[in-house]
């Protein structure tokens, strides 16, 4: 099982950021998962990866290659490194290797993975879980646009069914262990 984590890599936001996502990289690594991300050293990226290395846990980070010559941008402890040539590519890349995604808060690019892969499930291109760590609320507003869209039919309800919220990274992970083995026991009796 390999869960892709999407986040901030800012240097530059309040430690409580930092401290829940390594816990949540803890955590996945303590459940024998590993990491796919976007293989950076800083910000929730990092912190995601350090806590999985704290946890005896196996990385792969995703990078395009114009960041392979950038010094202290990529984290150094990673399992495997897999390059591709474009951020597109490595989106795609993580989509492919992942069993599950967890976004956590993050600026315009999280934002662009979250939606790419929420539009995916959508479109029932896949059907992998997708979980958020709401840390201090950060998503509160989007979780309300959301329900706005629903609310103004702009999206169908069911669509926000597939989401796992919660602002507690180990509730998260059991959430998501849940929803893969529920999975997994639809899909035994379906055979």
């Amino acid at each position: 099982m390999r869960v892709c984590v999407y986040g901030a890599s800012s240097t530059r936001i309040d430690q409580i950021y930092i401290d829940e996502g390594e816990k949540l990289g803890l955590g996945i690594a303590e459940r024998g998962w590993g990491l796919v991300f976007g293989a950076g050293t800083n910000g929730l990226m990092g912190a995601a990866a350090r806590g999985v290395t704290r946890g005896g846990g196996k990385i792969i980070g995703v990078v395009p290659t114009f960041f392979q010559n950038v010094d202290g941008v990529l984290y150094d402890k990673c399992t495997d490194l897999v390059y591709t040539e474009t951020m597109r590519r490595r989106k795609q890349t993580m989509e492919e290797l992942a069993d599950a995604f967890i976004i956590t808060p993050g600026g315009v690019g999280t934002m662009d993975e979250f939606f790419e892969i929420f539009t995916l499930r959508h479109l029932k291109q896949h059907d992998k879980p997708i979980a958020i760590l709401n840390t201090k609320g950060f998503y509160d507003d989007l979780l309300a646009l959301l329900k706005e869209m629903v609310e103004t039919k702009f999206l169908v309800g069911s669509t926000l069914d597939c989401l796992l919220v919660s602002d507690d990274p180990e509730e998260l992970l059991e959430m998501l262990q849940k929803e893969i083995e529920d999975k997994q026991e639809k899909t035994g009796e379906e055979q």
